[in-house]
Formats: C-alpha cells, structure tokens, sequence
C-alpha cells in the first residue's frame, strides 16, 4: 500500500447523480455546481452526456465561458454502435464536439450485456472498445475507459473481462475505471479482484474506480480499491445517483485526506466541503441529508447531557474529527435529555450572559422536560429556544401584541379550488392594524396578514422568507383530534432559523412557529446578526 500518494477525483454529479429520483437540474444549475466543484479543487467534472438532450448540450457550450481554476471538463459516451464504424458513429462525433478537455467512454466488460443486450458476439465487442477508443484518441487530449459491470463480469469471465481491458488500454485509454454498476460487490472482493488485475496487466496500467451503493459500501469499496493501487476515484456529491446512488464523494475525500493519509487538490479546500455539499441540495431543491457523516446538520450534533458535557471537556471524546476540518461546526440539541451542560453551551451560543451557577438554569432545564413532554420539539428549532431563554431571563422583548385573527378557508364546489383568506389585528407601535390578505391556503394567508400588518414598523422582515414547512401529528388522541406540532424554517440573506408551535389546532400550531420565526428575525435585526 503506498500511502501518501495522489489521489484523482472526478465527479459525476452532473450525469450520474442527476439520474437519482427527483435531483433534476437545469443547463445554469449544472454550469452553477461546476463551479463550486472547481472551488473544491475537483480533478475531472463529468458535464453529461452530448447529444442526450438539450441539456447537456447547453451545459457544454455555456462552461466553454468560464475559466476554470483547476478541474477539467469531461464528456461521456459509449463505444460506437456496432452498425456503425467508429468514423461513422454519430454518439463519437458528438462527443469530439463537445470541445471538452477530457473523454469518458463505457464499453461492455459483462459477458452477459454483451449476448442479451447488445446481442453481439464478444469478439466485436472487444473490436468496438478498441476502435471507439483508437479512433477518439489523436481527437481529445484526455480519454478515459469505464469498464461497466467490471466486477460482475469479472466473477462471471475472469478471462474475457481482463481482456476487455487490455484491448482499451490499446486502443489508447489512459485510465481504466472498475465500475461496480449494479453496487453488489463487497470491499473483499474489490481488492482480491484488483489484485488480479493488477497481476495481469501489470502495475504500468493506470485503474480507477466507480462504485455504486446498492449493498451499502460504495464509499468502503472506493477506499479498499485505492488501497489496492487505484489512483482514481469516481463519485458523486452527497452520493446522488440512480437506485441507492453512488460512492460519496463527501464521505470519500476526508475519508482519504484525514483517515487514510493520500493527498488530493481538494485536500487545500476541505473546509468548503460542507458548504459546497449543501448548496448543490439547495440548487436542485432538495433538503439535504443531517444524517450524511462529514457534511451533515447531525454528524457532529450532541444529544445527551453527559456526551455534552464530556465533550465541553475534550471534543475527542465524542467527535472523530474536528468539526471546522470539514467546514462544519458542533452543535448542542436541545430535548429531555438535556442537562445543566447543554444550557450553558446553548446560552453562550447564543451570546446569552448566563452563569453556570445561575439558578435559572434549573428552571429552564425544568421548562424544557415540560415542553417536550408536552409534544415540543426544539431540536431543528433552535429560534424557539433561544426566544425561550431569554423570555426566561427577561430580556425577550415583545414586538407587537396580537388583539385577534381570523382565518377562513372556502370552497364552494367539489371541482373548484379553495380560497383562503385571514384577516389579523394586532397592536403595535402605538397603532392598532387591522389587516387582510389571500394566500395558498389558511397558513399562507396568516403569514401574508401578520406580514403585511407588520412590514411598515419593521421593514427588515421584507429580507425573511419562509423556507419549509413541516407537520407533523403525534401520538395520542386518534385520528383528527391529535395534537399536531408544526416546524417551520426561516432564512435571510445570511442565515436560516427554524421554529415551531404545538396546539391540537393546526392554525394555532402554525401562528406560534411564525411568531417565533418573526420575532427571531427582529432580534437578529437588532444585533446586527
């Protein structure tokens, strides 16, 4: 094993990852994550696939306009089809069109998609990879060879996969990719077979790695290969992909960089990585994953008040890595779990002056068991804590003073749609507003009444959207006489909030999480945070 090595990466988020269920992107939204991934210091982006779909092919026309910093740009595509010769192909031609610094070509390495899908023999297959590739090689400066189902077909015609490879390899390919496509390979079995490979071909022969995560271990087959001499890792960010999605590259790079000891051009931008995995979710719309290791809200979030308090001691009792390696940050959760411990930490969080003798502590701790035995839920609703606090404190200030609401939600056919409309009178700056307005539903038109009664005292609340909105019904009561707890979340140009309200009401429910979420705003507004 030689340890310390350079590692390549080459990203596949922009064709593998946006075959994943419901990560759809836009020719902008593809050439916007392109560039993040060149901040992280990615060595090859994967752009599509030329000729697809309109797309793609706005996608490579329009990245031609940027000056990348150091990634390169990568087509793909297949082996010619075998009506055509090489020169005749029209899947080729596009690709040279593309104009992209680098190639990617698959071919066919399982003897079984050589019979039953292609229904070719296996010797034309092997003359289709060597002649896509001899044909694509004096047209591009970079060329790439993934052997799909390498490793099935492996197991299945040990002697025919290897030769698929050596026929790429002549055919020009600087580098062979093992693709495990259908992600049922195990890491045993990743490093026994590319030992064997290795041992065939010789160690002149550049490999790579694809994996998928069909069995789990897409990111453990991906670390075991480059143990085993690859010096190439495929991935995706956030592990998007088809079915159960590909190797991870968020899990991949520090796995590499701070586990393992390889070196990598993303290893200087590591602290981005959390910042970079989660605007590619907020690109495609996609709430991102808190439960992802490196990036994710929770990978490095403390419950139970003796983990809080150990780690308010040493962080390496509880925490694998430093957080800021990844560009995240510890948090502290707030639940019946919670002690004198969290409190502390969530005060100065906050930027509360609170002493660790404080009795108020007790009766804070005391509140939060009550609330949450009551259905409260403050872990993705820090706003709400912190409005808890300082009410506790009394340094909480009171904005304005609801008199009374009214919501009314018609309908008037079984066809038609139905019309929401609230009408809200608060008091506030001295002046009783009495306001009115429609929205997409009864939540919706409260939040535009409290809105609109509110924007002339406080015209920061213009720069405050509503994020997401969640309900969730607990358990108890049966049926639609439950109890309900309604979590909201919040942003601005420079942060996002959550809040949340709980009532067997859902209007009621909903008014508390968006008074929190105003009033978290204001105080923001005020300190200049």
């Amino acid at each position: 094993m030689d340890m310390g090595r350079d590692i390549e990466l080459y990203d596949t988020t922009l064709r593998d990852g946006t075959q994943s269920e419901d990560f759809n992107l836009s020719g902008e939204d593809k050439v916007r994550i392109a560039l993040k991934l060149d901040e992280l210091g990615i060595d090859y982006i994967e752009g599509g696939w030329p000729g697809a779909n309109p797309r793609d092919d706005q996608f490579f026309h329009e990245i031609q306009n940027y000056s990348l910093r150091h990634s390169k740009i990568a087509a793909f595509g297949s082996t010619h089809h075998a009506r055509y010769t090489a020169n005749e192909d029209p899947n080729l031609k596009a690709l040279v069109a593309a104009q992209t610094p680098v190639v990617t070509i698959f071919g066919k390495t399982w003897d079984i998609h050589v019979r039953d899908v292609l229904r070719i023999s296996l010797e034309k297959n092997l003359d289709l990879i060597q002649e896509s590739l001899s044909w694509l090689r004096p047209r591009v400066q970079t060329l790439f060879y993934d052997a799909e189902h390498f490793f099935d077909g492996y197991k299945a015609n040990p002697d025919y996969a290897i030769e698929t490879l050596r026929r790429a390899w002549a055919g020009g390919a600087e580098c062979l990719v093992l693709c495990d496509t259908n992600g049922g390979t195990l890491p045993y079995e990743v490093t026994e077979i590319i030992r064997d490979v290795r041992e065939a071909l010789g160690k002149g022969m550049r490999l790579g790695i694809h994996c998928h995560d069909d069995a789990g271990v897409a990111v453990a087959n991906s670390l075991s290969a480059v143990r085993a001499g690859v010096t190439q890792v495929q991935g995706t960010m956030n592990g998007l992909g088809e079915r159960c999605g590909n190797a991870n590259l968020c899990s991949v790079i520090p796995d590499l960089v701070v586990k393992m000891g390889y070196h990598c051009a993303a290893e200087e931008n590591l602290a981005r990585l959390t910042s970079i995995s989660r605007f590619i979710c907020e690109i495609a719309n996609l709430p991102h994953n808190k439960y992802q290791p490196y990036v994710g809200a929770s990978a490095f979030a403390h419950k139970g008040g003796i983990h809080v308090n150990a780690i308010q001691r040493n962080p390496e009792t509880y925490e694998h890595i430093e957080p800021g390696l990844v560009g995240n940050m510890r948090r502290i959760l707030l639940s019946d779990l919670a002690g004198r411990s969290s409190i502390l930490a969530k005060a100065r969080e906050f930027g509360l002056n609170l002493d660790s003798q404080d009795p108020i502590i007790k009766d804070i701790v005391a509140q939060l068991k009550e609330l949450e035995a009551q259905g409260f839920q403050f872990e993705g609703a820090e706003a709400s804590f912190e409005l808890l606090m300082r009410k506790a404190l009394g340094t909480y200030r009171k904005y304005f003073d609801l008199i009374g609401f009214r919501v009314i939600d018609q309908k008037s056919k079984d066809d038609g749609p139905t019309q929401a409309e609230a009408t809200i009178m608060v008091h506030v700056g001295g002046h009783v507003e009495h306001t009115a307005a429609v929205g997409n539903g009864p939540v919706n038109a409260l939040d535009n009444a409290i809105r609109k009664a509110l924007e002339k005292f406080y015209p920061q609340l213009k720069e405050m959207t509503l994020l997401d909105y969640k309900v969730r019904v607990l358990p108890g009561n049966p049926g639609t006489g439950a109890k309900v707890r309604v979590l909201i979340e919040s942003k601005d140009q420079h942060n996002k909030w959550g809040t949340v309200g709980l009532s067997y009401d859902i209007i009621e429910a909903s008014w508390q999480a968006l008074v929190d979420a105003i009033c978290f705003k204001l105080i923001k507004s005020e300190r200049g945070r």
